[in-house]
This record gives C-alpha cells, structure tokens and sequence, in this order.
C-alpha cells in the first residue's frame, strides 16, 4: 500500500466504523483531469447469534456523506477527484494479509507490484498466510508472495457453486450466430438499428 493509500485509510478508518462499517480498503486512481477514489466497505464479521447482514445502498450513501465532508476538511487529495463508495461484491478485493487468511481455500487473482519467478500475474487458491506471506497454490506447485509485492487481488467467485454459471441451455453471450447449431436468430431479439455486413 502506497503512502497515500495508507494517510487516507487512517483518516478515514474511524469515520467508517463510526458508521458500524468497516473500511476494506481503497484504490486511488490518479488520471489527467480528475482522479478516483474508490472505497470498499463491508459489514464486520457477525459475532455469535447475529444474523449476516450486506453492505446496503443507504450504507455506500452514509459513508459517502460523511467521509465527502472529512476530505472537504482535511483535503488529503490535490485537484478533481471523484469519490465512490463500494460493497466488495462477489469478486472481493483483498487488501491485508487478514483478508487472504480470511478466504482459505479459494481462488484469487493477483497482480504483482514487480515480477517473481517471471510472473506479474497469477491465479490461484489461497492456501495459507504465514506472517506477511499468502502462499498460492498454483500449477501444482506452492507460490509464496510477500503481501508488500501484492498490486491488486481479487477473489474468483465460483460461478458454478453460486447456481450463476451458464448451462449448457442458457443463450450464448459471445457474437451473434456463435454457438447456435441450428443458425436460427431467436424471435424475441429485437432487429439490429443498422443494417451490416457479415
């Protein structure tokens, strides 16, 4: 995590929780004309008897309100940025070595600070966090990172698990005519606005 990254995570950490919320982490987007700052927020983890409960629209708005006023305040960002306020979804971004531990067992794909073992990116299943380590399980074979060389990691969700995958019944998404045996056009698809060449 950059220095800006982690001054803008401690200011607006406690405002988060405040809320009853938890401040996953943040991507700082620098861009010509206006940067983005993203913020992942999530409930904290139930305790006991308590039901799970989502991240809600009201909640991104909250948190919005509040932490829009703290950077009005303390101003840690130079020029035009826009903020927006996100629940982890399904494809979770994984920020600390915590969260790594916390998902064992499942799939992630990580993109790395600098090159190891001729890779910047990979895919695989969490298998363990030894101090500020995840260790991978990849092609067979364990893959150790330092957390500090982690860019950017997300969970992959499994599709199939979660009843989301495509069947083998279900439309096809790619191009028009792809994986259609009988070359028909289904007659609910609306026509196409301009007419174009195969």
């Amino acid at each position: 995590m950059s220095e800006k990254h982690s001054e803008i995570a401690e200011l607006l950490g406690p405002t988060v929780e405040s809320l009853g919320l938890e401040l996953l982490g943040i991507e700082y987007l620098p861009a010509p004309g206006g940067a983005t700052l993203r913020l992942y927020i999530d409930v904290p983890a139930a305790t006991g008897g308590e039901a799970e409960r989502t991240v809600t629209i009201e909640d991104c708005e909250a948190v919005s309100r509040e932490v829009s006023a703290q950077l009005d305040v303390a101003d840690p960002i130079s020029g035009n940025y826009t903020l927006e306020v996100s629940s982890p979804g399904l494809d979770r971004p994984l920020f600390t070595p915590a969260h790594f531990a916390r998902f064992l067992g499942e799939q992630a794909k990580v993109g790395l600070k600098l090159p190891q073992d001729g890779r910047r990116r990979l895919q695989g299943t969490i298998l363990r966090v030894e101090g500020g380590t995840v260790v991978f399980g990849l092609d067979g074979a364990e893959f150790a990172v330092a957390a500090d060389n982690i860019d950017k990691a997300r969970l992959v969700p499994d599709w199939a698990a979660l009843g989301m995958a495509p069947t083998k019944n279900s439309p096809s998404k790619g191009k028009p005519g792809k994986g259609d045996s009988t070359g028909k056009q289904s007659s609910n698809q609306p026509a196409a606005g301009k007419p174009h060449a195969e």
